[in-house]
């Protein structure tokens, strides 16, 4: 015993002393005056299991057991309340210190313990209010996530996933909230009673002005009751049924028609982009809901054949069908007009996907592919989405009787309408393979093994959101904005290109590691049919890992496995690998290796400069025929901090005052911030990024 090991609360290790525990007895005994001698207090240290690796917790609760199995009851309850003081103690000294290193720290993101987060711009008192309780939040999710595990399948169970949860070879995603994971709603249950059937007190909307107000206000309240993203896609075909209505279907045709009486003499158009600016600039403010952050919008375009497929079947509450010729003008505008709004000022949401239609190693509606490629041109910033098959955007089954077995959500923009994913639970597939191949174990079945309980873990936390919402606290699946059979319990992968280093493999569009990739994800598509059932959903996705993928790193290389690299990114390919061509990345995250995710993976193809319309045209075909269906391109915007000014371009200094005290705006997963807003790790994982040369490398 004497060369065991105890884990301290803090993690690290210390020595084993019995002396302490002895100590530790005898003072609990003076401490309600009661006598003890040796002879006893060994007889209660009998009663204690020490092993190597045992924690300080483990250790105090056995001694507890101990004295009420030799009937010392009053000593026991002076122990437990002893124990209870000094973790409060030691709680608000954690608090405390905690405290005073967020107020030194950089910026919001870097001085967050829990869950950093660039969307968090500014740190002040309202952020730190929203950091300081969310250890509880872990302390009460967790506790309730193991009383229903045990519940489900025993203590055993419960306890291995503890286990695991401590030594990183699993995490969960947004422990620090009591709400679900992230939503595509759909508005109709808002367009037909306002927000009344969520607790809020407006009617439905009447006009294009309510409409927009309205519009604000459900957004508002919808994402105070997510941790994640809302999405919500069907936001421009209301607006466009709403302006219609006030200027007749064929408003687009005569956009420069003014109807403004008042001394603005407003036009058609300029009453659009009035309500453009008001949504999304209110919107993009910080709210106290979110922990001071922005609401994580999404939205969503379509080409003719996704909107048909989607929307063919809609009909409003006054009888009439969403009309595309009004639409497809509505999105280009929104479009151009968002993308110039971005050179006044740092707008982050919404987030945008354009979802078009394949066919034959191209997109089927021309015109929008020539569009989407002239908006990169421009140097827009957004998804794209891409299927041969109009039934994979996971869809409400109001509009579709099934989602499909390739039903795609992503929980940071595409998506159907109604869906999303209540709970993200990440395997960390770096540490158990390696854990799996240094213990001598086929890492195949020793991820099983860990894909296996988190599928259990799902199904319970599943459980629980059924219960809080048989107690009346979901309005939004109860008012119908979300469907619960139609949100699914992922399966979260980090660490792929990692693990697949430590196997010894290229990183490469090569055979061996798309064998190893395929290996890998198919054993969780496997577990995900293997649980799914007609109420329950699972899927798999690279999540984006702005917070974990760091963490992932850092404990993985206290630990003693391999890791190189600071962060696990959300890529096919080494992020900084400056090897790789366009077309290699597109094949990377072509059909053969995103096969089995089914909650997706983005590729972010980092270029230096902007292409051309026609490049851009040529890069979705590559995408159409490898099979990328979800991608963005990033070319960092230049931020002067000197005047101001916002340059599309990724240059060193600034083109207006000639100031090189410059930042810049890029993606650090799926969202657009300033790079001086990320966490100091994520800074440190940006400047390494590899920006290829698209236009030496992609032909027109």
């Amino acid at each position: 015993m004497k060369d065991f090991a105890i884990v301290k609360r803090d993690g690290s290790k210390d020595r084993f002393s019995l002396d302490k525990i002895m100590n530790a007895i005898l003072k609990a005994f003076e401490s309600v005056n009661e006598d003890i001698d040796l002879a006893s207090v060994s007889k209660i240290v009998s009663h204690i299991d020490v092993f190597d690796g045992i924690s300080v917790e483990d250790i105090q609760n056995q001694v507890e057991k101990a004295l009420m199995s030799e009937g010392y009851f009053k000593v026991a309850k002076s122990f437990i309340i002893y124990r209870q003081l000094h973790s409060e103690d030691r709680e608000t000294l954690e608090k405390l210190k905690f405290l005073t290193d967020y107020c030194h720290a950089a910026n919001a993101a870097t001085g967050s313990k829990y869950d950093a987060n660039a969307n968090v711009e500014h740190k002040n008192i309202a952020t730190l209010i929203g950091e300081l309780p969310k250890s509880s939040f872990i302390r009460l999710n967790r506790r309730l996530l193991t009383d229903r595990i045990k519940k489900m399948y025993g203590k055993r169970l419960a306890d291995e996933y503890i286990d695991k949860l401590n030594h990183h070879f699993i995490y969960k995603n947004d422990e620090t909230s009591l709400a679900n994971y992230c939503a595509s709603i759909t508005m109709y249950p808002w367009l037909i009673g306002g927000t009344t059937s969520i607790g809020g007190n407006s009617t439905a909307p009447t006009n294009l002005k309510s409409f927009c107000g309205g519009f604000v206000n459900m957004v508002f309240m919808v994402s105070s009751m997510l941790s994640g993203a809302c999405a919500t896609p069907e936001f421009l075909m209301y607006l466009n049924y709403f302006i219609g209505k006030e200027y007749g279907l064929d408003y687009w045709e005569h956009a420069d028609k003014v109807v403004d009486l008042s001394a603005k003499q407003r036009t058609i158009d300029k009453v659009i982009t009035d309500c453009f600016e008001q949504i999304v600039y209110s919107i993009n403010q910080p709210t106290g809901a979110r922990n001071y952050q922005a609401v994580f919008w999404n939205v969503a375009y379509y080409d003719k054949p996704y909107f048909e497929s989607l929307f063919g079947e809609f009909i409003f509450p006054d009888g009439s069908k969403p009309d595309w010729n009004g639409l497809s003008w509505l999105q280009k505008r929104f479009m151009k007009w968002f993308n110039n709004e971005r050179t006044k000022t740092v707008l982050t949401f919404p987030v945008e996907t354009m979802a078009l239609l394949t066919k034959d190693g191209d997109v089927i509606d021309k015109e929008w592919g020539d569009f989407t490629a002239e908006m990169y041109s421009e140097g827009h910033s957004f998804f794209t989405y891409m299927s041969d098959n109009a039934d994979s955007l996971s869809s409400c089954c109001r509009l579709r009787n099934e989602i499909q077995d390739n039903g795609f959500s992503y929980t940071l923009g595409a998506g159907g309408v109604s869906t999303g994913s209540k709970s993200v639970l990440t395997i960390n597939l770096n540490r158990c393979i390696q854990y799996a191949v240094k213990n001598g174990l086929d890492y195949a079945d020793y991820l099983s093994e860990v894909i296996e309980l988190c599928h259990k873990v799902q199904l319970a936390y599943n459980e629980n959101l059924k219960e809080l919402q048989a107690q009346g606290m979901l309005p939004l699946f109860d008012a119908g904005y979300i469907n619960m059979g139609r949100q699914y319990l992922t399966i979260g992968v980090n660490g792929l290109v990692e693990a697949a280093e430590f196997m010894g493999l290229k990183i490469s569009d090569n055979p061996d590691y798309l064998h190893f990739v395929q290996k890998v994800l198919g054993l969780v598509e496997k577990y995900n049919k293997k649980y799914r059932t007609k109420d329950v959903l699972f899927n798999c996705e690279m999540i984006p890992a702005e917070n974990v993928g760091v963490k992932h790193a850092k404990w993985d290389r206290e630990d003693g496995y391999f890791v190189p690299r600071d962060c696990y990114n959300s890529y096919f390919y080494i992020v900084e690998d400056d090897s790789l061509n366009v077309v290699d990345k597109f094949k990377m995250h072509g059909a053969p290796y995103i096969e089995h995710l089914t909650g997706g993976s983005a590729l972010h193809m980092n270029l230096d400069e902007h292409l051309s319309k026609a490049q851009y045209r040529q890069l979705l075909r590559i995408a159409a025929k490898e099979g990328c269906n979800y991608f963005t391109f990033n070319i960092p915007n230049t931020i002067c901090n000197e005047c101001g000014h916002i340059d599309k371009r990724y240059l060193k200094k600034c083109p207006h005052c000639g100031s090189e005290n410059v930042d810049y705006m890029t993606r650090i997963i799926g969202y657009l911030k300033r790079v001086s807003n990320f966490s100091e790790a994520r800074q440190k994982e940006a400047a390494r990024r590899f920006y290829a040369n698209g236009t030496n490398e992609v032909k027109d």
